[in-house]
Order: structure tokens, then C-alpha cells, then sequence
């Protein structure tokens, strides 16, 4: 799954602004292990927004969601502690669940004892894990979303105690939503914000009368062109995930190990698909879905997509000569 303490495929946000009365807010700054930008344009000049107002959001997702907080309201539940969730975790749980059967569970959040185990989480990696399986299945039996749940009384429970949530792979695009609701709630109509490359662009960027544009990184360094794509975006969400950034190099073997790990054989994936960029509704699902596709690998993402016209997708893959080539859902709005 993914990690927040790094930044996935980065989207290039394009925006310029041109003279007039109202001037627009813009906001950089460092949140869940990464990095934000904001750009919000008022429709008045009394619409005020400060960076308080992005940093309680921030911290309140942060305190709910983020693995890499000792006293978070996750880290606290995968101590084994008996509590009633929060909104936070509950929307999350909620939209991991919908990708969860979706896809079979080749989506499962219930897979960080080994993210941990493999060394793509906050502990520690195993040693030799690479080499004994047994180890991985000793830890398999503890991954499977069907095992956890919330209570009527708003209590989180889990089937066994070792269990491990990690939410990672979704915060970032909840955070990004978040984000979006406080700036709706104080009349904002027009904004983009990105955090760590994911994207939730509302309304247009009116100062050029046009959607706001975007680009998807390209995941071959030796290309000089260092977007693969550009496209259009309004009143949508982007995220995208890859694995030729987050991965390590096993010293003995050289073999290459991927951060996307496959919850049904508990090993890192090994697949053509470069990266998986979608495009939905909201930034929570598009962040989701952007993992699951790494799993499912480029036939299976196919096949999904074709079941789901409601997500827009641009698949960047390797195919059999090792040339790197592209895949998109005909709705996505390209820029030539």
C-alpha cells in the first residue's frame, strides 16, 4: 500500500492569475509527511482564509488516521486499545470497505503487519523475510478486511489483536476532501488542492476562464519530458500511485521489492504497471482505487474500469519489449 511519509507520481499544478480586484489565496506548507499546495479564489473580497484554517484539518486527520503517530486514534486501535472511532475513521473505513469488495479483496487495509514486516511502514523491516515464506503466511492470517468492523456503539472491533489498519493508502486523498469541505463551508467555489501529488480541483480557475490543468509525472527518468500527460480537471479528483519510487534492492540477490504488496500472498507485487493515475469523484476514492489497480496490475484494471464507468483512469505500463506505453478511459479530458 502506499506510504505518506513519501510522494507518490507528483502532478504538476499549472495556474497563473491575471489582474483583478479579488486576489487569490495560495498556501504551501508540510502535512502527513508530505507537502500541500493550495490555491482557493474568493468570490468577494470579504472571504478570508488563513492557514490555521488548513492546518486544523490537517491535524485532525493526522491525530485519527496517521500510523506514524504514536497516540493517533489508528496507532492506539493497533495497540489493541478499546475505542469508540471518530468521523475521520469512520468515512475511511467506510470507503476502504466499498474498494475492499470491489475489487475482491485485492484492496485490504488490513495488510500493514506487513507493510511493517516488509519495511514499507513506521517499523522496523524483518529481516529474511524476502527468503521465508512461512514467515509471510504467519503474518497472513491476520490480514482480511471482513475481520474488523465498527460496532453500533461506534466501537472498533477486530477479530484478532494483531490485526494491523493502516489507512495510509486513502488518508491522503480523505485529507485532500476535507480540505475541500472547509473551503466550501467559507464560500469558496473555485479551488485546487494538492497534497503529495493528489489533486481535488472544484469549479475553474477563473483568472484564466478555463479548468484547471494538471500533469501526471512520467515514470521513465531517462525521458526528457518529465510529465507523460496533461489533462483537464474540473469539479474532480486525481490521485495516482506507482512503484518506481518507493522500493528497495535486496543486496544478495538484487531482486527489486516494490512498496504494493498483494494482501492474498502476502508478498510485494511484481507487475508491468508503472503507475495507476484515476481520476473520480472525490479525492478519497480516487486515492483508494489508485492502489488497487498497482494490485489488480494492468489486465485486471482493464477489466475493472470497463465495470465501472464512473472512474476515469491513466495507466502507464511496460509492456513485452520493456517500452514503456499508456492506457486511458476515453472520458479523461486530455491536453494535446
Amino acid at each position: 500500500m502506499k506510504k505518506i511519509l513519501y510522494i507518490l507520481p507528483l502532478l504538476f499544478l499549472f495556474s497563473c492569475t491575471e489582474k483583478t480586484d479579488i486576489k487569490p489565496y495560495y498556501f504551501s506548507g508540510e502535512a502527513l509527511g508530505t507537502t500541500y499546495h493550495i490555491t482557493a479564489i474568493p468570490t468577494n473580497d470579504i472571504t478570508i482564509l488563513t492557514s490555521k484554517d488548513i492546518d486544523s484539518v490537517i491535524v485532525a486527520i493526522d491525530n485519527s488516521l496517521s500510523t506514524y503517530q504514536n497516540n493517533s486514534l489508528i496507532s492506539r486501535l493497533n495497540k489493541g486499545e478499546v475505542l469508540q472511532v471518530d468521523q475521520q475513521f469512520t468515512d475511511v473505513y467506510k470507503a476502504a470497505k466499498k474498494i475492499y469488495i470491489e475489487t475482491g479483496g485485492m484492496y485490504d487495509p488490513t495488510i500493514g503487519i506487513l507493510v511493517n514486516a516488509w519495511g514499507f511502514g513506521p517499523t522496523k523491516k524483518m529481516e529474511g523475510i524476502e527468503k521465508n515464506k512461512k514467515i509471510v503466511d504467519s503474518l497472513k492470517r491476520y490480514v482480511g478486511y471482513d475481520m474488523i468492523g465498527i460496532d453500533e456503539q461506534g466501537f472498533f472491533k477486530k477479530k484478532y489483536p494483531q490485526i494491523y489498519v493502516d489507512y495510509n493508502s486513502i488518508a491522503k486523498g480523505y485529507a485532500i476532501d476535507r480540505v475541500g469541505k472547509m473551503l466550501i463551508n467559507k464560500g469558496f467555489n473555485n479551488y485546487l488542492v494538492e497534497i503529495g501529488g493528489e489533486v481535488l480541483a472544484k469549479g475553474m480557475n477563473t483568472f484564466k476562464n478555463r479548468d484547471w490543468l494538471v500533469a501526471i509525472d512520467n515514470p521513465n527518468r531517462e525521458d526528457s519530458d518529465k510529465f507523460i500527460s496533461r489533462l483537464k480537471l474540473r469539479n474532480q479528483a486525481m490521485a495516482t500511485s506507482g512503484n518506481y519510487r518507493k522500493f528497495y534492492i535486496d543486496k544478495e540477490t538484487g531482486k527489486k521489492y516494490v512498496h504494493t504488496l498483494n494482501p492474498k500472498s502476502g508478498f510485494p507485487i511484481q507487475s508491468n504497471l508503472l503507475s495507476a493515475s484515476v481520476v473520480a469523484e472525490n479525492c478519497t476514492l480516487a486515492d483508494g482505487y489508485a492502489t488497487a489497480f498497482m494490485v489488480l496490475g494492468f489486465e485486471k484494471t482493464k477489466t475493472f474500469l470497463k465495470k465501472h464507468p464512473e472512474l476515469k483512469a491513466f495507466l502507464v505500463y511496460s509492456d513485452t519489449q520493456g517500452k514503456i506505453q499508456t492506457y486511458k478511459t476515453n472520458s479523461l479530458n486530455i491536453v494535446r
